[in-house]
């Protein structure tokens, strides 16, 4: 039931971003709480939500809004791992499995991680449903099992509890059906709260930019990292952010077991364009987090040997066992779910794949069952599509571009779509890298890197470059 005091709280926070002023901190405090607590109608927070999306915050608000989602819930003390424990976060992409190869190897590297994920909607997928895909594997973790799981075993992903930022969780919801959802403040508000909430001592924000992301430009990918690098740094929370290229998908299958089943391949040593060199560029970061007197060298070289020995695949079982999942579907992929029908699209002349639009092609994933358009539909693990082209890659008329898998009822109208996602010219194109940059500073004992653009401040310690 809406309260009356309530009412006037939001309305009062509408009125003052639609003329321009900044809001005070209780004021967006007090706002978040209420709207958790059920005092605010969803079409008052909407309204607030249309505001801000339009007028934006301030840097100032957007700390104070994050805060507020933190304080909403209950928070994680992860000090008592006697490790600094760190994690990631991506913005989202089509065929974004990298959680999948990281979490593991840096835990095998002896750094622990927390993961809080998410379920994905429209045309991107989530981490949550693709773990999903192994049977029995639980998702739902309670604030102290996380702890416990994490302590066990060096590693947790878990769905985000209801205790756990839940200011967010219902302002999310909400953002999703209100066309909020590509927000800078809100977006950066969202992510960094629940990175807070955790209590990580380190986190790697992967910031994805084109057509197969949220984000749709470098430059706007760019303002959304440093506004998120800025928050915590303004609550002590290090942090590094990697600008990663969407414009095609990330590795080849795109579809929740297909996508498990590629990053398993990946932890037992397959190279896969752009997938591991991206998988290898964060591991690296966040292991430098959790070791800061790694340098990139001595870093890189712990996170090869932990693919190479075996050690970050074993981690990965022991890991699911822990968490209830059925080891067998990680000893023989084949195992995990699949659908029942199979259509394939094939190359009409010869050339050089110059393109693939990744929205395209996530958008028929989701049409084939492997994503949902609300949160109450239900997905078919089995169910998306393995490429067999990448951008630059050679093909002949009649090569296969890529396998199709899902629904006898819908399949042959998703191959026309998928066809016209790939762009086949008569020479090769030029190849844009898959990490465009890496962006930091204000970490403890890091160094900046060739290409990183902090600057150093003379003790060997990155200043703050925003």
């Amino acid at each position: 039931m809406t309260s009356t005091e309530a009412v006037k709280s939001v309305l009062g926070v509408i009125h003052a971003k639609r003329n321009g002023q900044t809001v005070g901190n209780d004021d967006l405090a007090t706002v978040v709480l209420d709207y958790t607590a059920g005092r605010i109608a969803d079409y008052q927070m909407a309204a607030l939500l249309a505001t801000v999306a339009c007028t934006g915050l301030t840097h100032a608000e957007t700390v104070a809004l994050t805060r507020a989602y933190v304080s909403s819930g209950s928070t994680l003390n992860l000090s008592t791992q006697g490790k600094r424990v760190v994690d990631k976060h991506s913005t989202g992409g089509v065929g974004d499995k990298v959680s999948l190869f990281v979490v593991p190897v840096v835990a095998a590297c002896g750094v622990p991680v927390a993961k809080l994920s998410g379920q994905g909607l429209d045309f991107m997928g989530g981490t949550i449903d693709k773990l999903s895909s192994i049977s029995g594997l639980r998702m739902d973790l309670g604030t102290d099992e996380v702890v416990d799981v994490l302590t066990r075993t060096g590693m947790v992903v878990s769905g985000q509890s209801d205790d756990l930022v839940p200011g967010d969780r219902a302002t999310y919801a909400l953002r999703d059906v209100t066309g909020t959802v590509d927000s800078l403040p809100l977006i950066a508000a969202s992510i960094m709260s629940k990175k807070i909430a955790i209590g990580t001592q380190g986190v790697v924000l992967d910031v994805k930019y084109g057509p197969g992301a949220v984000i749709g430009s470098v430059e706007e990918a760019r303002e959304l990292a440093v506004l998120m690098l800025r928050i915590g740094h303004e609550v002590g929370l290090p942090a590094r952010a990697v600008l990663s290229d969407m414009r095609q998908p990330l590795g080849y299958a795109v579809g929740n077991s297909l996508e498990v089943a590629e990053a398993l391949r990946a932890l037992r040593g397959e190279w896969i364009p752009r997938y591991s060199e991206l998988c290898e560029t964060i591991a690296r970061l966040m292991l430098q987090l959790g070791r800061p007197e790694l340098d990139v060298a001595a870093a890189t070289v712990q996170v090869k040997e932990a693919i190479a020995s075996g050690r970050a695949l074993a981690k990965f079982r022991e890991w699911a066992e822990e968490q209830g999942g059925d080891v067998s579907q990680i000893d023989d992929p084949s195992t995990l779910p699949s659908a029942p029908h199979a259509a394939t699209v094939r190359a009409t002349h010869d050339g050089w794949v110059a393109g693939i639009d990744a929205r395209t092609i996530g958008s028929a994933a989701a049409r084939l069952g492997a994503g949902r358009f609300s949160y109450e539909q239900q997905i078919d693990h089995g169910a998306g599509l393995v490429l067999g082209r990448q951008v630059g890659e050679r093909v002949q008329a009649g090569d296969v571009l890529a396998e199709l898998y899902g629904s006898a009822e819908n399949l042959e109208s998703i191959v026309v779509t998928v066809a016209s996602a790939f762009h086949v010219e008569d020479h090769e194109p030029d190849l844009e890298p898959v990490v465009s940059a890496i962006l930091g500073g204000g970490w403890p004992d890091g160094d900046a890197e060739q290409g990183d653009e902090s600057e150093n401040d003379g003790s060997g310690n990155p200043s703050p470059w925003w």
